[in-house]
C-alpha cells in the first residue's frame, strides 16, 4: 500500500510539473497549429531556427571532435539540408577545420586503441569516429571535389577494417556514432567491405548487447538482465542508449543499397525496435530513462525521445513504417518536444547529462540541456519538416 502511494503521487507531481510548463508556455506556433498533425511545414522551420540559432549564438567558438559536440553537428547538417541556412553549413565547417577533418589526431598505428579514452592515441573508438559523419556529409555537399575532407576518415576507417577484431562497438552509443559511417563512406567509396564490416560489427554488438525478447538494446554488457536489474528489479534500458541505435539505424536504412544482402536484417531490427518502443512511451509522449520501469527515473527526458521521435518519422517518410500505427506515437512526442522540452527562447531542456544509464534522483528539468540533446532535437525537427511537407 506504501509503494502504490509513493507511486501515485510521483505520477501525480510528474503531471502537474508538466501541465504547469504547458500552461505557462507561449507556443512557437499560432493558436491554430497547436490543435493540428502534423503542423504546418513553416512553422518546423522557424523552430529550427529558432533552436539551432540560440544553440549558435551562446557557442560561437568550435569545439573538439569528441561524440558529444559531433552529435550535435550531425543534427546541425540535417537542419541545414532542410532550412538551406548556409549559416549552418559554415559552422559545421568552421568546426571540421577547426579540428583538421580528423577525430583523434596520432598518427603512430602501432598505438591506436579503441577501447574508452579521450587521448590522440584513440584512433579506433567510436566516440571520435562520429566526426567523420559531418566530414562525409560537407564533402558530398560540396560537389565531393576535396577528398582531403574525408582522407582522415578513409585512412582510419579502413585500417580498422583491415584488423582481425571485430569487437570495436562493444556500447550502444557506437552504433550511432560509427555505423553511419560505414554507409556514408561506402556511398562515396563503392567499397563494398564497408558493408561487410557494418555487419560483421553489428553482430559482435547485438551478442552481447540485444535483448531479444524486449526488442531493446542494453547500454553494454554491465547492464544485462539479470546481472543488472532496475530499481524495481526490472530489465534496464537507457533511453538514450536506445535512442542512439534506433536513430543510428534510421541512418544505416537511409544509405544502404535496396539490393543489400542483409538490408532486410537491419529493416527487421529497427522494426522491432519501434514496436517495443511504441508501447513504452508514457502518455505525456515523452519516454523515461529506464524506459521498461519509468519509477526508476521518473519524469520527462528528451534526448532519448528526439532520438526515437527522429527514427519515427523517418521509418513512416521512407516507408518503413505505418503511419497508422506510428503518427500517434509521434504527434505525442512531438507534442512533448515542441510544448515541453522547447523553451521560449530556443533552448532545450530536460535532456539528461553525459552518462551512461538512467540515476534515480538525478535532476532533468527545463534547464538541463547539452550539444548532444540540442542535435537530437534537430534531427527530429528536420525529419518532422519532412514530414510536414510530405502532408501537404
Amino acid at each position: 500500500m506504501y509503494h502504490l502511494i509513493i507511486r501515485n503521487g510521483l505520477a501525480l507531481v510528474t503531471l502537474l510539473l508538466l501541465s504547469c510548463n504547458f500552461s505557462n508556455r507561449k507556443s512557437s506556433e499560432t493558436p491554430s497549429d497547436e490543435k493540428h498533425f502534423p503542423p504546418k511545414a513553416d512553422s518546423v522551420l522557424n523552430i529550427i531556427n529558432l533552436v539551432n540559432d540560440h544553440w549558435q549564438n551562446l557557442h560561437p567558438e568550435p569545439d573538439r571532435a569528441f561524440w558529444h559536440p559531433a552529435a550535435y553537428h550531425t543534427g546541425n547538417i540535417e537542419a541545414y539540408k532542410v532550412t538551406g541556412n548556409e549559416r549552418f553549413l559554415e559552422y559545421s565547417k568552421k568546426w571540421a577545420e577547426h579540428n583538421n577533418w580528423k577525430g583523434a589526431t596520432s598518427d603512430d598505428r602501432s598505438n591506436w586503441k579503441y577501447h574508452y579514452g579521450e587521448t590522440p592515441e584513440h584512433v579506433l573508438f567510436g566516440d571520435w569516429q562520429i566526426a567523420f559523419q559531418t566530414y562525409a556529409d560537407i564533402y558530398t555537399l560540396e560537389g565531393s571535389e576535396d577528398s582531403t575532407k574525408i582522407a582522415r576518415a578513409r585512412e582510419v576507417m579502413e585500417y580498422q577494417m583491415s584488423t582481425p577484431q571485430e569487437d570495436y562497438w562493444w556500447w550502444a552509443d557506437g552504433l550511432y556514432m560509427v555505423m553511419p559511417v560505414m554507409t556514408k563512406l561506402y556511398k562515396i567509396t563503392g567499397n563494398e567491405q564497408y558493408l561487410d564490416k557494418l555487419y560483421e560489427y553489428f553482430q559482435y554488438a547485438n551478442s552481447i548487447m540485444y535483448d531479444e525478447q524486449a526488442g531493446l538494446y542494453y547500454r553494454d554488457a554491465k547492464y544485462v538482465f539479470p546481472k543488472h536489474r532496475s530499481l524495481n528489479g526490472k530489465k534496464d534500458f537507457w533511453a538514450r542508449g536506445d535512442g542512439w541505435v534506433f536513430a543510428g539505424l534510421a541512418k544505416v536504412l537511409q544509405d544502404l543499397p535496396e539490393d543489400y544482402e542483409h538490408r532486410a536484417f537491419f529493416e527487421k531490427r529497427f522494426k522491432d525496435m519501434a514496436e517495443a518502443l511504441k508501447n513504452a512511451q508514457q502518455d505525456a509522449g515523452y519516454w523515461t530513462r529506464s524506459i521498461l520501469d519509468p519509477e526508476h527515473a521518473p519524469g520527462p527526458e528528451t534526448s532519448g525521445t528526439a532520438f526515437f521521435t527522429y527514427g519515427f518519422l523517418w521509418g513512416m517518410n521512407n516507408g518503413v513504417l505505418s503511419k497508422e500505427t506510428y503518427q500517434p506515437v509521434v504527434e505525442k512526442s512531438w507534442q512533448y518536444l515542441n510544448k515541453v522540452a522547447l523553451q521560449e527562447n530556443g533552448e532545450i531542456g530536460y535532456v539528461q547529462p553525459i552518462g551512461e544509464k538512467a540515476i534515480p534522483g538525478q535532476i532533468v528539468d527545463k534547464n538541463s540541456t547539452a550539444d548532444f540533446g540540442v542535435g537530437a532535437y534537430l534531427l527530429a525537427a528536420s525529419e518532422m519538416y519532412r514530414f510536414a511537407q510530405n502532408q501537404q
